[in-house]
């Protein structure tokens, strides 16, 4: 995931645009020469001017760490201005470049920033803050062991059926488990090209349905799509470990000769391909893997209201953090999970009392779990009607799509008024008190405000609330 993340973080550096108010993009400054100097001075003014003529909510947003603010903010913070964090990640021409970050500080101690070329200087003067927007929910998709449309998925998950069962894709004989979240009944026609779905991994056609999906339940048809700005439209989507298979069949295909090897093996065998495709083609003992995609559709509120899209709930923010502590374990004393989630309420504006339900993580890896269990436990345990529930104990663990599948899981029960069940929970740790879980059947609740966590190796963690739309 971090490696789809800084992929998508550099694709977003390089390719900011500007309001209609400002001349030119971002993006004009990069056309880097081979001569060194010539980089060297357009790098130079790149990263100064950057701060002073584009209005960069990019950048500005990534200070809290929060994903509420990471979509909708609108303007570069004053902690931007005054940062030296541009200075340092590139060695070169360093000592050069902190002198002029430094002449950029000190103007925008004054309201004033200065975008440096290097044979005159152009003032233009901060804007005001603007209010940050709100972003609701108007779209979802889904394609899981469960079903492939939202209302058949979730329905499924309220009446305690398991999506886990003997795995038919391939012979697994020779392996301890043979069992996994499997999608058994799927079929790309009508929505990929036949033509693309022959050489595409299973991934990639699992999140272009998903996000097909997606797009049609929000309502967003070619007309609507004719007029919305591209420029303030993106994709943003998350994969474990990308197309395995491909990769599989590459290697074996080298076996044989380099020749037998497809020019599509790497592009389709790339976490963040899926993403890509998405938008060119817009016209206990262990976890139990699983298979499968899910996308929502995020938009800004008062554009929602304004073409009458249906609103499943409200985003209210979130956040991502990472332990730094072990490759697969998490910390010992859970910290990042509990700074995850309050840096989370933090970024939504309420409070840990308006917290109700939580879709956990809950992978059935005991130390996770715990750890989990003890950090919720430390933020919402006075809570007396908490009620945590896991989708991964009927779908598996979807690694990659397990955050969005469950995000879809999370915002259908606040929609619905209904929480779905936990299964096979029958021996639960003997330092947990089961009470704050849902039991095996499942249990109407008034939501107002969820929480849906999320975690990863190398100690990613990721928290995001949702609340009924009012």
């Amino acid at each position: 995931m971090s490696s789809s993340f800084s992929t998508w973080l550099m694709d977003s550096c390089m390719s900011i645009t500007c309001d209609s108010d400002h001349n030119g993009c971002l993006h004009h400054h990069l056309s880097f020469s081979s001569s060194s100097s010539k980089r060297r001075s357009r790098f130079t003014n790149f990263a100064s001017s950057a701060t002073s003529k584009f209005n960069t909510p990019f950048i500005s947003s990534l200070y809290g760490s929060g994903i509420h603010g990471f979509i909708t903010s609108l303007q570069p913070c004053s902690d931007y201005y005054a940062s030296n964090t541009l200075s340092n990640p590139f060695p070169f021409n360093t000592l050069n470049f902190n002198r002029k970050q430094r002449r950029l500080n000190s103007l925008s101690h004054s309201g004033k920033t200065s975008a440096l070329q290097p044979d005159q200087e152009v003032t233009s003067t901060k804007k005001p803050h603007t209010k940050q927007r709100r972003v609701v929910v108007t779209g979802l998709g889904v394609v899981t062991p469960l079903g492939h449309d939202p209302d058949v998925f979730y329905n499924n998950l309220l009446n305690g059926v398991s999506g886990i069962s003997e795995i038919e894709s391939f012979d697994c004989a020779d392996f301890p488990t043979r069992i996994a979240g499997e999608i058994k009944s799927f079929s790309t026609e009508g929505w990929v090209a036949p033509k693309l779905s022959k050489k595409m991994d299973k991934f990639m056609l699992y999140m272009l349905i998903a996000g097909k999906k997606a797009l049609i339940d929000g309502g967003i048809t070619k007309d609507v799509m004719d007029e919305l700005n591209k420029e303030k439209c993106g994709v943003l989507i998350g994969s474990g470990m990308g197309g395995m298979k491909v990769i599989s069949d590459s290697i074996e295909a080298l076996r044989v000769s380099y020749r037998k090897l497809t020019p599509f093996s790497v592009p389709f065998a790339t976490p963040n391909m899926g993403s890509a495709v998405l938008a060119i083609d817009l016209d206990g003992d262990g976890f139990v893997m699983g298979e499968g995609a899910g996308v929502l559709l995020l938009e800004e509120l008062e554009h929602a209201k304004k073409r009458g899209a249906n609103i499943y709930a409200e985003f209210l923010g979130g956040s991502f953090t990472s332990d730094a502590y072990h490759v697969t374990e998490p910390h010992p004393d859970g910290a990042g999970v509990l700074l995850c989630i309050e840096k989370a309420l933090a970024d939504s504006g309420i409070s840990k009392e308006d917290v109700n339900y939580i879709n956990a993580h809950a992978t059935s890896s005991p130390a996770g779990d715990l750890k989990e269990y003890q950090a919720l436990t430390h933020c919402f345990g006075r809570n007396p009607e908490l009620r945590v529930n896991s989708t991964k104990s009927m779908i598996g663990h979807l690694l990659g799509a397990a955050g969005a599948v469950e995000a879809v899981a999370t915002i259908k029960a606040i929609k619905t008024g209904w929480i779905h069940p936990n299964i096979n929970l029958e021996n639960p740790d003997k330092g947990v008190d089961a009470k704050v879980f849902v039991g095996p059947t499942k249990e109407r609740l008034d939501i107002k405000a969820a929480l849906s966590n999320s975690s990863g190796f190398g100690g990613h963690n990721s928290s995001i609330i949702f609340a009924p739309y009012k």
